[in-house]
């Protein structure tokens, strides 16, 4: 009767093991689980408003052809309030809240002051959106420029967004400066 205890236990074990060694039935493996596999089926399209991980390539090549774009976006107060928040984020860093290009940093990387005469009469509204687009010397890249090997800009604004700080650097800038300077004669 011991052996036929140590057999019917041998059995028993031998049944149980699978069961202890893969959890069946209660769980499944990670490959197995019901979910879409790579390359299955038939691609889903995007959510609404997604943007690739690479963004929103910018169909320029440099900022040389920029020079001559209109912008699109026209001036209101509107595109002036949303310029002078982005330009508050990604820009005051270096060239100042008021454009004077006066914070601690702007002497060791050589930002330029933006309300100055050079950049409100000479430079274009498409040559200020292909700086912010494809950076300078120093400067970043803002955009996510297309033929940019090893390069790839920042993607940190979009094209309308570039454009919203173009209305401000030039509508908004130096029209705030010009009364920040009347409002402290004034007193």
């Amino acid at each position: 009767m011991n052996a036929r205890r140590i057999v019917s236990a041998a059995l028993l074990a031998g049944a149980l093991t699978p069961a202890l060694v893969w959890a069946w039935p209660w769980s499944q493996d990670m490959m197995n689980q019901p979910s879409v596999k790579p390359q299955e089926g038939a691609p889903r399209p995007f959510p609404a408003h997604s943007v690739p991980v690479q963004g929103i390539p910018t169909p320029y090549n440099n900022r040389e052809e920029t020079k001559d774009l209109a912008n699109p976006v026209p001036v209101s107060d509107a595109s002036l309030h949303q310029g002078r928040t982005l330009f508050r984020i990604y820009c005051a860093a270096c060239h100042g809240l008021t454009g004077q290009a006066d914070t601690p940093v702007t002497e060791k990387i050589g930002a330029i002051p933006l309300n100055d005469d050079y950049v409100q009469k000479q430079l274009t509204e498409g040559w200020v959106f292909g700086t912010i687009t494809f950076g300078s010397a120093i400067m970043p890249a803002y955009g996510a420029p297309q033929k940019r090997e090893g390069q790839t800009g920042s993607n940190d604004l979009s094209v309308e967004e570039r454009w919203h700080v173009v209305n401000y650097v030039k509508h908004g800038l130096a029209k705030e400066a010009a009364e920040s300077a009347a409002q402290a004669q004034a007193q």
